[in-house]
């Protein structure tokens, strides 16, 4: 599960919200974690906390449905205006691929003009 040798995908949706230092990141986050055998399912979602210092962010992955949890921090000193955004990103573990995507949940959201509109 996870071989790192295989193709990384980055979505789209993800490269529009992720700055690409988070972006690759994640993939160095993720490396770390299948040498540390933390891995324990082929999807994982990642939450960004709100908080964060000048040089660093903090975010959580969630495997098995949220009942397996893990805080890290991120050394990282660029615009922070994508936290406190509620934006989830999904990394699945495909059979050639691993990919990481924006989740369906943050897609359904409603946007202003949405809201407005009903």
């Amino acid at each position: 599960m996870y071989e790192m040798t295989k193709k990384h995908r980055v979505g789209d949706d993800v490269k529009a919200v992720i700055p690409a230092p988070v972006i690759t990141g994640l993939w160095e986050r993720l490396k770390a974690m299948r040498q540390e055998k933390l891995l324990i399912d082929s999807t994982m979602a990642v939450m960004f906390s709100d908080d964060y210092e000048d040089d660093k962010i903090f975010f959580m992955t969630l495997q098995k449905s949220g009942s397996f949890a893990n805080e890290y921090e991120m050394a990282y000193d660029g615009p922070k205006n994508f936290l406190g955004q509620g934006t989830i990103v999904i990394i699945k573990d495909r059979p050639r691929t691993i990919h990481m995507g924006i989740s369906d949940a943050n897609k359904a959201q409603p946007t202003d003009t949405e809201t407005k509109a009903e």
